[in-house]
């Protein structure tokens, strides 16, 4: 009788309890947008950018005002003219909004109005200069421009198109890669009310880049799109095609000048560069125009700007030369080689961006993009002082410059040699390799003060291009390689790791830049800030780029250990001695036939045991869920998914999937804190689950949790209380069992304590259990637009009680990668963004900055 009561308790136990659960909060969380609260305010960590930046903007009356939207689906906004910058996404929205914008624009009668559409064709509305959004109309297919009148802001114009996707629209001989969208310029003569749309020339599909309204007359509108340089004499109704002059008529970009004063109005063109056979070499058309009638015809102004190769000495330069004109012709390159051996004496780069100074019509930048858009020339901008009679490389970098190559040829065009670009961490790197990076994009503010994009870094120059200074990071001190960000990175966050064995030491993984670690600030003003230094990545030549997982020897702090899934040392085990300064790799786990810029596994959980250090695990997750997706590896050469364990201090590792169904997805290992030779998976997949190993991982066996329950993410136990915590959920929002459940008795019983459709990660406080903290994602894949709410970071602090929802300050709540609380401070946390680098969070009140260094 006794035994069959005892399982009859049992089976009760079995069921899940949900007597914590704030059932009205959570059904609100799931039925309507919920705010996110001030308890915590987050702000980014360092590095700034690190980055591709296509889309930067100019208040073009307010210096102050800049607007930028990295590659990675973040927006920025500065009011101080670059000196920081703040997300101006929704923080209590779904995170979506505002991703990847295309074009912004603002009143030149009201500062503070302004428009910006996304590539997707979404339209937001601004009514204070950008600092909150409001989406006020959507366009089918993609978009690329929208535009105030300068003189009317009740007229605005929008351009369909994937014209700046610089990345997959090429030009060549018979048109163009890359899509195109429906004819239709859209019209509002009610600030965006109402939209109306007109067709431009006679082609079905039209990709516009650039449209100007006339400051002296709103019925004349020029456009700058795949098929020509069209204009309009009737606000846009009709248009015709306004090409006189131009010896191309495939314009890459638009800008022009114009004097209140005077009324005088130049509009100023870049055409697309055409080779042209010519015997044994080629020559080129195109370059760079004005026009002075409001767009009927065109004067060239391209002077001096066509170089002579044959005083190029540099091979990369040339075979970045031969890789244009193939890609031209549409022919290879070797065939090139053979038809036109000769270099030409005179031959335009591609150039694709142009712009004028407002206080000077006779200073003119122009950029190319030789990383993407197939371009060959070194210089990362190039100028005009004198209307376009000659111009001269002014943004210098990398080893082309520092080696002084072709220094007489440079020297007899009166162009300066020396290297003029200053750059954070990048430094070494950029030195090191030859004028390979491209300028992503160039904008002058309303001083004429230039903004450029070289890689993966934003520079500026306050001297009209003598010098070039990045301003995505602050340097704590000269010297110093210690890093402060100012707000807009643009960086892939991945694992962090804050118990390292040092108080204050805490270790980030990165995507693209590497393993990083927190320094002193020294004598920094703000000492709410975090300084960071690179450990390992650019500041090394074939340093590791993209660190997925880290983790340090329990009995040893300086012995550090981290796995690349990508470019340099992909697949590897890497290990330093000596905290960081020296690396080397230890183990190749993961290979596959495929460029190294491709990803590999995904890995995840790099755990070593506290016990016998020799025994470390992780696990390669076969479906990665946070992880920045493609390109990727399809088929491996050298290693699988699943579960690794190594017992030689990671030298050799065997896969270890005993128990587990074929294909089984593991996204988190952990190691029981009272026995680390136990161990629990979470296996994300549609059979997934928690298992557990009692014998290093030598086998696995599936843990009693609610039936619903599908997909399990992550796994947690506390250290303190022994509490156990799976997140679960899938992209879907279709798993019944979603959310985060708790056992207080080593898996025997299970209890819901938050109830959302998906949830990556819950973790408690070192220094407080009764604090908790959750990733909430957006699914991504749902029908269910309900599921779609609220998204962002989550924090309770008595045991799960009660929430909060905690975004303000994040550029990407929807796609928070870690999130732990301090774990010496109950008023400090920190997150990892999946591309917006990472941010600490101080508890509301807090005054004093997370460290004592």
């Amino acid at each position: 009788m006794k035994k069959a009561l005892l399982l009859f308790i049992a089976f009760l136990l079995s069921f899940p309890s949900v007597a914590q659960l704030d059932k009205k909060y959570f059904k609100d969380l799931q039925k309507k947008e919920m705010p996110s609260t001030d308890l915590v305010a987050w702000r980014q960590v360092g590095p700034g950018m690190s980055g591709y930046c296509e889309e930067f903007w100019c208040h073009p009356t307010d210096k102050n005002v800049m607007m930028m939207s990295p590659d990675m689906y973040n927006t920025y906004g500065s009011w101080d003219a670059g000196k920081s910058w703040k997300t101006i996404k929704n923080a209590s929205g779904d995170g979506k909004d505002l991703a990847r914008m295309r074009n912004f624009a603002f009143s030149y009668q009201n500062a503070d109005f302004g428009m910006s559409i996304s590539g997707g064709g979404k339209l937001y509305k601004t009514e204070d200069t950008g600092r909150s959004w409001t989406e006020i109309a959507s366009f089918k297919g993609r978009h690329s421009v929208v535009v105030v009148d300068p003189s009317n802001d009740r007229n605005w114009y929008i351009g369909p198109g994937d014209f700046w996707n610089v990345k997959k629209n090429w030009r060549h001989i018979n048109g163009q890669v890359g899509k195109t969208n429906k004819n239709a310029i859209y019209r509002s003569r009610d600030k965006g009310k109402t939209w109306e749309n007109f067709k431009v020339g006679d082609s079905d599909k039209i990709d516009v880049g650039r449209i100007i309204v006339n400051p002296n007359n709103s019925k004349i509108i020029l456009a700058a799109t795949n098929e020509g340089m069209f204009r309009s004499e009737d606000q846009g109704e009709t248009w015709k095609l306004s090409g006189k002059g131009l010896s191309v008529n495939r314009p890459r970009d638009l800008d022009f000048y114009y004097d209140k004063k005077t009324k005088e109005f130049v509009v100023y063109l870049v055409d697309q560069t055409a080779f042209v056979p010519n015997g044994k070499t080629v020559s080129s058309k195109g370059g760079v125009y004005k026009s002075t009638d409001s767009g009927k015809t065109w004067q060239n102004i391209t002077g001096n700007l066509a170089v002579d190769m044959n005083q190029i000495s540099s091979r990369t330069l040339q075979g970045k030369y031969y890789n244009s004109i193939a890609f031209w012709f549409q022919k290879s390159s070797k065939e090139m080689k053979t038809m036109y051996p000769k270099l030409p004496t005179n031959v335009l780069d591609i150039w694709h961006r142009i712009q004028v100074n407002p206080k000077n019509k006779n200073e003119i930048y122009l950029s190319h993009n030789s990383k993407h858009d197939k371009a060959f020339l070194p210089g990362g901008a190039w100028k005009s002082i004198d209307g376009g009679k000659t111009w001269k490389a002014v943004a210098r970098e990398g080893k082309y410059w520092i080696d002084g190559k072709d220094k007489a040829y440079w020297k007899s065009r009166n162009n300066l040699v020396n290297m003029n670009t200053t750059f954070a961490h990048m430094q070494p790197e950029m030195d090191r390799r030859e004028e390979s990076w491209g300028n992503r994009f160039l904008e002058l503010d309303a001083e004429g003060t230039p903004f450029i994009c070289l890689d993966q870094q934003v520079l500026s120059s306050d001297n009209g291009g003598e010098t070039w200074q990045q301003i995505d990071d602050y340097e704590t001190a000269p010297g110093s390689k210690h890093w402060v960000g100012r707000g807009g990175s643009n960086l892939p966050g991945r694992t962090i790791l804050l118990e390292t064995g040092i108080k204050d030491r805490y270790l980030f993984c990165s995507g693209e830049h590497g393993i990083w670690q927190t320094v002193p600030l020294g004598d920094y003003p703000n000492k709410m800030d975090v300084a960071v230094e690179q450990l390992d990545g650019q500041i090394y030549h074939g340093g590791s780029h993209s660190a997925g997982t880290v983790a340090v020897h329990p009995k040893d702090p300086n012995i550090i250990y981290f796995m690349s899934y990508r470019q340099n040392n992909r697949g590897m085990v890497r290990k330093s001695i000596d905290g960081g300064k020296t690396w080397e790799n230890i183990a190749h786990i993961f290979d596959a036939d495929v460029p190294t810029h491709m990803r590999l596994v995904f890995v995840n959980s790099l755990t070593i045991d506290p016990v016998n250090p020799d025994n470390m695990y992780f696990c390669a997750t076969r479906k990665p869920i946070s992880q920045v997706h493609g390109p990727y590896a399809k088929t491996l050469t050298k290693g699988d998914y699943g579960f690794y364990r190594s017992f030689d201090g990671g030298y050799t590792w065997e896969l270890s999937t005993k128990g587990l169904h074929k294909k089984a997805s593991f996204r988190r290992v952990v190691l029981d804190p009272e026995n680390p030779e136990t161990l629990f998976s979470a296996v994300n997949d549609e059979n997934g689950g928690l298992y557990k190993s009692t014998n290093k991982g030598g086998d696995w066996k599936k843990v009693t949790i609610p039936e619903k329950i599908q997909f399990v993410n992550n796994i947690f136990i506390d250290r303190n209380t022994k509490h156990m915590f799976i997140s679960c959920g899938n992209e879907k929002a279709t798993d019944a069992g979603s959310g985060v459940w708790r056992s207080k008795d080593k898996g025997k019983s299970w209890e819901k304590i938050f109830d959302m459709p998906y949830v990556w990660q819950c973790e408690t406080s070192p220094v407080n259990p009764d604090i908790i903290t959750v990733s909430v994602p957006l699914p991504p894949r749902t029908k269910d637009k309900k599921a779609m709410l609220n998204p962002g970071a989550y924090v309770s602090f008595d045991a799960g009680k009660t929430w909060s929802k905690i975004n303000n300050g994040l550029g990407q709540q929807d796609r928070i990668v870690d999130i732990k609380p301090d774990p010496y401070r109950e008023d400090v946390f920190w997150c990892s963004q999946k591309g917006s680098g990472w941010a600490i969070g101080y508890l509301k009140g807090t005054k004093k900055g997370w460290s004592k260094n």
